[in-house]
């Protein structure tokens, strides 16, 4: 069996993942949607930093800073034959503390506020979100419609109700759709929907139209809170999940909530996350379970079936309505 040198691996660990993946894989690395930061064009979920070299492979749950790292962990390479291969590169990138970035990135500035929400309610609809809901939203001033683009602007504020994050999801209908976050987003304050009334439930969700969706399929209802994690990072099989810091900060601020439903979606990453999250909490809080019923379905997904299952329904109905109207009679 082939073996490396302690001296092979110091060698090898000196080559991070940003400089391996310009020289070697140039075709698949491709800017995201965040400043600073790039992902691939075959695992759209792993990002790394072009400057620190920090990557993370969200579906995973698994990240790291070196080239070696990445060829163990992403594309399934013995440690061995990775050290082989990068032993004899030379290194010419000197990557920043993540630290040092983090702190020159731009403060957190919303986008600017169009006068009206036309696109972004013609949008959520056709998304099967109910104007009820839409409106709410609107109302409590955790959504909006920004300029130039007219994306949806889903706002996390924190307890003095300063706004702290943003999600942006794009309003058109066709193409790739068009979602980030504000530059300088601090992802412990989460879009959320408060209720109407004090409550002691909060349901978690993946994305902000997860949780208008899920409330839509709940007659509108107002009855808990409504929270989104900005995404999320599922672990591997066996390890524990990392709190999420919008649920943490949710929960330090929000000391009568007993009962967490973990909302998220129905896919491998989904049910892997929302078991960890289940264990990690449910010593301290009642917890429950409730993925979509339809295997690959997040709540928007369904909320989006429930309209076009409806309007398919008042068409065929029409239909039927016109043929007696046109029927002959004697």
């Amino acid at each position: 069996m082939p073996r490396v040198t302690k001296e092979q691996v110091a060698a090898a660990r000196r080559m991070t993942a940003i400089e391996f993946l310009r020289r070697y894989r140039a075709d698949d690395l491709v800017k995201s949607s965040a400043r600073g930061e790039y992902e691939l064009k075959s695992h759209d979920s792993f990002k790394i930093n072009g400057e620190s070299s920090l990557w993370h492979w969200k579906s995973r749950g698994i990240g790291g800073k070196s080239a070696l790292d990445y060829l163990v962990h992403v594309e399934g390479c013995s440690f061995v034959e990775a050290v082989q291969l990068l032993c004899d590169e030379q290194p010419s990138f000197i990557p920043q503390r993540h630290e040092e970035v983090e702190r020159q990135r731009p403060p957190f500035k919303l986008p600017e506020k169009s006068p009206t929400t036309t696109r972004v309610e013609a949008y959520l609809r056709c998304r099967g979100i109910s104007p009820q809901v839409i409106q709410k939203c609107i109302d409590d001033g955790i959504l909006y419609e920004s300029l130039p683009y007219h994306n949806c602007v889903f706002v996390g504020r924190d307890a003095d109700g300063t706004p702290r994050y943003a999600a942006l999801r794009g309003t058109y209908t066709y193409g790739k759709q068009f979602k980030a976050e504000s530059t300088g987003s601090d992802k412990r304050f989460g879009f959320c929907i408060a209720p109407t009334a004090e409550s002691s439930a909060v349901a978690v969700f993946e994305a902000a139209i997860d949780a208008m969706a899920e409330m839509t399929l709940a007659g509108d209802a107002a009855d808990k809170y409504r929270l989104s994690l900005g995404g999320i990072y599922a672990p591997e099989e066996g390890r524990d999940i990392h709190p999420p810091a919008a649920l943490e900060e949710f929960l330090h601020r929000h000391p009568q909530v007993n009962r967490i439903e973990f909302c998220l979606d129905n896919d491998p990453p989904g049910r892997a996350a929302a078991a960890a999250l289940a264990r990690l909490y449910g010593e301290r809080y009642q917890v429950a379970v409730r993925l979509p019923p339809i295997e690959g379905f997040d709540y928007g997904d369904l909320a989006q079936a429930a309209i076009e299952y409806r309007t398919k329904a008042k068409a065929k109905s029409c239909a039927i309505r016109q043929s007696q109207n046109n029927f002959p009679t004697r």
